[in-house]
């Protein structure tokens, strides 16, 4: 399966016709819907719907459709009615003017005190009959699968382009890796030496104390603190495993694919821990270097495993 990104764009839209209606046929221009989606980045699912009036029907139906196909990610829906302008109303159809005559003399006859239509009203109530809100609701429906569709493939061409970076990475970690191991014979014999040095110390500053002698529980008790803090310092080989090992999980989800997101900023964050504790224990200037430009790596992972389904 493939890796998708949370970041992405498409549209749809199916135009209505703008020409005034025919008076010979009867039949009323109709309207068409246009639907836009942007994803962006975020820990959960989060839904926004920007619809017109005529088209707020339709969200409960576009949330599902949504939530079915999405599992991360900031997405924000947005629809209009085409051809539909508040600043530039369409031109009222005769067809139209008709009706509202009639309706208005129907009112009339009953309230004959009642205001008449003005002009701003007329142009009101004709952009309100464009278009069937059933029809429209329908369209929006089926244009938001297609703009979904694109969404779709947007966020896979991105998640194909965030995983092979995320591999480029993970091969830079290996090698660094690997150019660490050659260092742990060295980094062992020095800390051996300062046992060493540390151990024939304290004997030394021991003996004047107890008058030229130490008791075999002294020996064996600062033998056992200078083993462990020995033991502790050089376990460097530890750290590099574990780390070769996150290397591997990382690169086998992203073979996988599918939701692999926040799988993959965890592993992201033990891939940290372990190059930090890597060159902490360091006392070589090569290790603590290659341990840096660990750091430098895992940190542009981090950020790219953020966008991540």
């Amino acid at each position: 399966m493939a890796v998708y990104s949370m970041t992405g764009y498409a549209s749809a839209h199916s135009g209505g016709s703008a020409a005034p209606a025919s008076t010979e046929s009867g039949r009323e221009s109709q309207a068409g819907v246009g639907v836009e989606i942007r994803s962006v980045n975020s820990r959960f699912l989060d839904l926004t719907f920007k619809l017109p009036d005529d088209l707020r029907a339709t969200e409960p139906a576009l949330r599902d459709l949504l939530g079915a196909r999405l599992k991360r990610g900031k997405v924000e829906v947005r629809a209009w009615i085409e051809g539909r302008s508040d600043t530039v109303p369409r031109t009222p159809s005769p067809l139209d003017l008709q009706k509202l005559v009639g309706l208005q003399d129907n009112v009339r006859a009953w309230l004959p005190t009642a205001s008449p239509l003005s002009v701003a009203e007329v142009l009101q109530l004709t952009s309100r009959q464009q278009g069937n809100p059933g029809e429209l609701n329908e369209a929006l429906v089926t244009l938001a699968q297609t703009a979904l569709d694109g969404l779709t493939s947007a966020r896979e061409r991105e998640g194909k382009r965030l995983a092979a970076m995320l591999l480029d990475r993970l091969a830079q970690l290996r090698q660094l890796a690997k150019d660490a191991q050659p260092l742990i014979p060295l980094l062992v014999a020095q800390q051996r030496q300062r046992f060493i040095d540390r151990w024939n110390e304290a004997l030394g500053a021991a003996a004047p104390a107890q008058g030229g002698t130490i008791t075999s529980d002294m020996a064996q008790d600062r033998a056992l603190t200078e083993a462990t803090a020995f033991a502790i310092r050089i376990d460097v080989a530890e750290e590099l495993t574990r780390l070769d090992s996150h290397l591997t999980e990382i690169e086998r989800l992203l073979k996988k694919g599918a939701e692999v997101g926040k799988r993959l900023d965890f592993l992201i964050q033990e891939l940290h821990r372990e190059a930090n504790t890597l060159g902490s224990k360091s006392s070589n200037l090569e290790l603590t270097r290659i341990s840096v430009e660990m750091k430098v790596l895992i940190e542009q992972m981090r950020e790219q495993v953020q966008n991540i389904e």
